[in-house]
């Protein structure tokens, strides 16, 4: 009999060159489930249809191809949800990962904080399974992947250390990142602070400067003064040590390196930026770059 982890990369063997099969498996695992477990899934969902009017999900025979290192981790994250919902529906086997075994234990209890371990479990293992296919893609992207798990990881926090995400405005952490309801969509959907398409033509310092102003606020102001204390937190929660290592000192580093660090500079200007850092409690901690330039662009 085939165990749960075969049966699982069968199953997503069977969608790997059909985008929209890929979004129909992800919902399978909300929809067709019982109880609370449909409440969930609005920003993966959501997240997804991101990815998939990006092209980003798209075959690597497609005219443009998709892009190997999104397919990939979105692979993972669909394979840990299939084993783990197999094994606790009596498959043989036993977990093939940590992820596997938080995703789990949020199907037989479901509840925010589990889900955020599972989810973020399986993105981060993904992560750290592909930089290979990371350092293949043009810089911009590697901007953009750095920035998704910074968020993801930022919004975990939110809901069950929300002092550490926010600070003085801790009271708002677990309302705003309950992932049962649209409003965590805010933090998540890249579509409000990149370009929609695939590859990106645009360079990585004018991709940042066109970002749009809630954005940057909520990357610059108020996620990167916490980024050691965030990604240390995270590591321990999801049994991730290695997930420390992806930042140089205290900027993302993700497939990134040391000598393009200033770019992440780039963003962290503007008032707004000093306000809210200030209203939670912390100081901006990144300089302003030279190589931002002179005009500032105008927010889409």
């Amino acid at each position: 009999m085939t165990d749960a982890a075969s049966r699982a990369e069968q199953r997503v063997a069977r969608v790997r060159d059909e985008a929209a099969g890929r979004y129909a498996l992800a919902q399978e695992f909300y929809r067709n489930a019982t109880g609370p477990r449909r409440r969930y899934g609005h920003a993966e969902r959501s997240f997804m249809r991101w990815s998939l009017a990006r092209g980003v999900l798209a075959p690597e025979t497609s005219d443009p191809p998709g892009s190997p290192w999104w397919r990939a981790v979105n692979e993972r994250l669909l394979r840990d949800k299939i084993e783990a919902h197999l094994l606790s529906a009596g498959a043989t086997g036993a977990a093939s990962a940590h992820s596997v075994e938080y995703w789990e234990d949020f199907i037989r209890k479901p509840d925010p904080g589990r889900w955020y371990r599972a989810h973020n479990a399986s993105i981060v293992a993904g992560y750290l399974q592909h930089e290979d296919l990371a350092a293949a893609e043009p810089q911009v992207e590697r901007f953009m992947m750095n920035v998704a798990l910074l968020r993801v990881l930022f919004t975990h926090a939110m809901l069950v250390q929300p002092r550490l995400a926010l600070g003085r405005l801790a009271a708002l952490g677990p309302l705003m990142a309950d992932p049962r309801h649209r409003a965590v969509q805010m933090f998540l959907d890249l579509g409000r602070s990149f370009p929609p398409e695939y590859p990106v033509t645009t360079a990585v310092e004018e991709t940042i400067l066109d970002e749009h102003a809630f954005a940057r606020m909520l990357d610059y102001g108020l996620i990167a003064p916490r980024l050691p204390a965030l990604y240390e937190f995270s590591a321990a929660s999801l049994d991730q040590p290695r997930l420390t290592a992806l930042l140089d000192d205290g900027v993302p580093a993700y497939a990134w390196p040391h000598t393009d660090r200033p770019i992440w500079y780039i963003g962290n200007t503007g008032p707004h930026l000093r306000a809210i850092a200030r209203v939670s409690g912390v100081r901006l901690l990144w300089e302003p770059s030279p190589l931002a330039p002179a005009r500032r662009r105008r927010h889409r």
